[in-house]
């Protein structure tokens, strides 16, 4: 099935008309500060290029990193004495939240740190951004990505304290904040530092494409969320041409489970990457991201033959394409594993979820995540052979990715390991263990704040609490993931089968209400909205 409709795609062409500008060579040059925002960052090349760095600023602010580095290296080619032309380039090979630049990249990025001063910067303030630049990118064989993060955000600080009345250096050091946040992080500090210093800037310079992008992301935790809907609500009117721009709101609207905003906001990103990369501006890679929060959006809503439309559009899909933002990483193998895993748990097919298979030349961690919903539709469709030999295949990825030295990855695999095997020993009675489980790793996630997209691990505890016939116990678990995870279907319904059983009926009624009007719109057949609307309809 196809979710875009050409009515919407004429629609979207109406409302981001540089998405129609024909192929000649230079679409770069055709975003303008309306459609990108508005950045006011002095330099002391050329006067001619003042306006193209100002342009190659604004796209570092959305993380629109292919056309960065093709807007600074011409700027350089142009003025060959632009200092800061070369700082940009080594701005834009860091992808600061989400990436730790390999090697090959770190010793690039220094290489263009050493031209720029070898330019001899002509301003003290030119000087300092470069310098900054310089505390990431040296003594790489000395000190790890952690400590040269910090270096430069203590560098940006000084900046943004030398310079108060430079806009750019207090989005930068905010944006420096977020890329230097420790690991499981539960204190938010330097998120809400970060934030801090954006929303004063936020009033200042309402256009600011940075501003509002790096509030979404300070914000882009459950307990922080609804703080970051006014950021949410404006990126992507400030810079409309950006696809990174039209996604990032969902980050916000999916934490607080605005699912038509959600829903919009992708399929607009979607559809503005397709045209941007049919104009060769890169980065096609990022709908796969739009994807993920869209499918997301989709199921919580009670879509889930649109949900299963974007499998099925991106199996179509050319299956080599670039990875994503230049990362080792393959988005849509990624997605090919998580949407089927992701669907068939959402809807409680369990038996789908056991006969998932895994795809070909699949990486470890994406291996695991199908073993992980194999595991768990074999557990409760009953077979627990089928159970235990997916879980032991979980833990094999997982020893290849410590083998590997890929301690996130497999951070995330063992707790995949752990939740499969507490469906495991809940059916084979030994509950304790596996409420035990279930419930540390949910105070984990809400310590740290879980990533969207995940069925949460206290709605897994209060489900399994359900089969044990524990309504209450099942009712309060839910009611506290729903603070977290406000909106979704399963711990909607959730809610109010267990607040029925617990003859908690205007609770009940309550839930269901809640879930009919997550759906609105919604042509769903499953069999648990059939029931919530009836019994809504019925008062």
């Amino acid at each position: 099935m196809k979710f875009f409709s050409r009515l919407f795609i004429s629609l979207l062409l109406l409302t981001f008309p540089f998405l129609a500008i024909a192929d000649d060579g230079q679409h770069h040059e055709e975003l303008t500060e309306e459609q990108l925002g508005t950045v006011h960052f002095p330099v002391s090349c050329e006067a001619k290029a003042q306006k193209d760095f100002e342009r190659g600023v604004a796209l570092l602010h959305s993380f629109w990193y292919a056309q960065v580095e093709k807007q600074f290296t011409q700027i350089a080619k142009d003025d060959p004495q632009c200092a800061m032309a070369h700082w940009g380039i080594a701005m834009g090979l860091w992808h600061q939240l989400w990436d730790q630049p390999d090697e090959k990249v770190v010793a690039h990025g220094l290489a263009e740190v050493k031209k720029a001063e070898a330019l001899h910067p002509k301003t003290d303030r030119e000087r300092d951004y470069v310098a900054a630049m310089s505390a990431f990118y040296s003594d790489s064989q000395k000190r790890d990505h952690q400590a040269r993060a910090i270096a430069y955000s203590n560098a940006m600080e000084a900046v943004y304290k030398k310079y108060p009345d430079d806009k750019e250096a207090a989005a930068f050091y905010a944006l420096s904040l977020l890329a230097s946040e420790p690991e499981h992080d539960t204190t938010f500090a330097n998120r809400k530092k970060a934030a801090a210093v954006l929303e004063v800037l936020f009033k200042e310079e309402p256009n600011h494409p940075g501003v509002a992008h790096y509030l979404i992301h300070s914000y882009d935790k459950p307990q922080l969320a609804e703080l970051g809907l006014p950021a949410a609500r404006r990126y992507a009117e400030i810079a409309p041409a950006s696809p990174h721009a039209l996604h990032m709101p969902s980050h916000i609207f999916a934490r607080l489970g605005l699912w038509q905003d959600d829903i919009n906001s992708n399929l607009a990103s979607i559809a503005a990457t397709r045209k941007t990369a049919a104009m060769h501006m890169g980065d096609e890679s990022h709908q796969y991201h739009a994807m993920d929060f869209l499918v997301y959006a989709y199921l919580q809503s009670g879509r889930e033959a649109e949900a299963q439309g974007v499998v099925d559009e991106i199996k179509a899909m050319p299956a080599k394409q670039e990875h994503m933002y230049g990362m080792d990483f393959d988005p849509r193998s990624y997605v090919l594993t998580a949407f089927p895993a992701r669907i068939a748990l959402e809807l409680h097919h369990w038996q789908d979820a056991a006969a998932l298979k895994p795809l070909p030349d699949a990486k470890p961690a994406d291996q695991a995540t199908t073993y992980w919903a194999k595991a768990i539709g074999a557990a409760r469709s009953g077979n627990l052979g089928e159970a235990r030999k997916n879980v032991a295949q979980i833990q094999a990825a997982h020893a290849t990715l410590v083998a590997q030295k890929k301690p996130m990855m497999g951070a995330s695999v063992e707790n995949l390991q752990k939740e499969a095997m507490a469906w495991v020993n809940h059916v084979e009675g030994n509950n304790a263990d596996a409420v035990r489980a279930l419930r540390e790793l949910a105070e984990k996630e809400e310590a740290e704040g879980s990533e969207v997209g995940d069925i949460p691990a206290r709605e897994m505890l209060a489900d399994m609490l359900m089969e044990m016939r524990q309504a209450d116990k099942a009712l309060s678990e839910y009611e506290a993931d729903l603070k977290f995870n406000p909106g979704r279907f399963d711990g909607l319904y959730g809610a109010a089968q267990a607040a029925k059983l617990a003859q908690q009926n205007d609770k009940a009624n309550e839930f269901y209400a809640q879930l009919v009007k997550s759906c609105t719109g919604a042509t769903s057949s499953r069999p648990e909205l059939t029931q919530a609307k009836q019994l809504v309809a019925s008062k």
